[in-house]
């Protein structure tokens, strides 16, 4: 058997890596798993780009969390010397009573965050490439941007590693117990024992936590790169904010600036339009329909985004119910194990504050962070 550490993270992407992190930052002795090789691109933690802002339209009770990331990723670029956030500026779109704007100036007036109202004729000026419709608004936060995914589980990683985490890759749990006051866990190739177990499964929480109690469903996410009809000069960081645009008919896209030069196009895609699959069904072929779909879609805002097609890749979304997390002890094993999944689509700019969070219930039971929202025992009644 192999020697007992203090606390064994499963799952190293996102918020594992950021977990491990953490961990052994304190001076915990940590094992880290993975299912795949650092920093792959079979889950949720890839694609080149996720959004990060301030001003939360899902609930107003992310932004303490929020303001604690922006700080995190500060930290962890300095620490790295890794490219990890852009603040770009971004804007959110649609009609007035749209959840992407209200809901972002709900949030940004109850937390007095920086923020402009821009209306559409402002918008157009502002940001040229954007051609909102008259009856179409905009909260601009200067604060909004871009973070680097696999660069940023790189830098945890590379910090755990650093901190004397021993990671273990290609190697997946296939069970866990209770085992004296902690843990055992096995994989095919060892059983180890710790005191405590930090469980970030991602998109196999519907197989690894049947026991927790709430339906998880996984979705199918396609991301999409065109190249600007006009070159990518005026979809640079510095001119083209990311967005989140949200149309009369509730339907969501977002996008990003050209962040990766001539040739390299602007990614956009669909938020939640995506078929409901598993880790091992999931379509990878992004199909011709699907980009036709997309690109009609970007014709009606970005008119000079759509065009040429570059590339797609896909990822899963891990969502729960009511689309909120799940960060908490086990109900079932309070004093072991802890776990964080159900990400929704809208986890990751939370990836180094999940980390802190998740070492505070591993190491001491509890967090000063606010996490009431995520207690799985509100889902654990709700319908599959």
């Amino acid at each position: 058997m192999s020697p007992t550490y203090d606390v064994i993270v499963v799952g190293l992407g996102g918020m594992g890596s950021a977990a491990a992190h953490h961990l052994s930052a304190r001076g915990a002795r940590v094992l880290g798993l993975e299912k795949f090789g650092p920093v792959h691109n079979r889950g949720s933690s890839h694609g080149g780009s996720r959004i990060t802002r301030q001003s939360y339209f899902e609930d107003p009770a992310y932004v303490p969390l929020l303001l604690r990331a922006y700080e995190l990723y500060d930290e962890l670029e300095r620490a790295t010397g890794r490219d990890i956030a852009t603040l770009c500026g971004g804007v959110m779109v649609g009609r007035p009573d749209t959840l992407a704007v209200s809901g972002s100036l709900r949030s940004a007036r109850q937390w007095d965050l920086p923020h402009e109202m821009l209306d559409a004729k402002e918008l157009r000026r502002r940001f040229p490439t954007l051609t909102p419709r008259d009856d179409e608004v905009a909260l601009y936060e200067r604060k909004a941007g871009l973070l680097r995914p696999e660069n940023t589980v790189a830098a945890h990683l590379q910090l755990a590693t650093r901190q004397g985490a021993d990671l273990h890759f290609d190697e997946p749990m296939t069970r866990w117990e209770p085992y004296r006051d902690g843990v055992r866990v096995h994989t095919g190739e060892n059983t180890y024992t710790a005191g405590r177990l930090v469980i970030c499964p991602g998109a196999w929480a519907p197989r690894l936590l049947t026991d927790l109690g709430v339906p998880f469903t996984i979705e199918r996410q396609v991301m999409y790169w065109f190249q600007p009809r006009n070159g990518v000069e005026a979809f640079r960081p510095e001119r083209h904010p990311i967005y989140i645009w949200e149309d009369a008919d509730g339907v969501q896209v977002y996008g990003f600036p050209a962040i990766d030069g001539p040739g390299q196009g602007a990614k956009v895609a669909f938020f939640r339009k995506g078929a409901i699959t598993t880790p091992e069904t999931i379509d990878r072929t992004v199909h011709d329909h699907e980009v036709e779909a997309m690109a009609e879609q970007m014709a009606g805002c970005i008119p000079d985004l759509p065009g040429a097609f570059l590339k797609a890749a896909t990822c899963m979304y891990s969502n729960s119910p009511d689309e909120h997390f799940v960060i908490a002890p086990h109900p079932a094993h309070p004093g072991s194990v802890t776990v964080a999944c159900g990400f929704s689509g809208h986890g990751f700019k939370f990836v180094p504050v999940v980390g802190e969070i998740l070492a505070d219930l591993a190491l001491t039971g509890s967090t000063p962070h606010p996490i009431g929202l995520f207690d799985p025992a509100r889902l654990a009644a709700a319908p599959a």
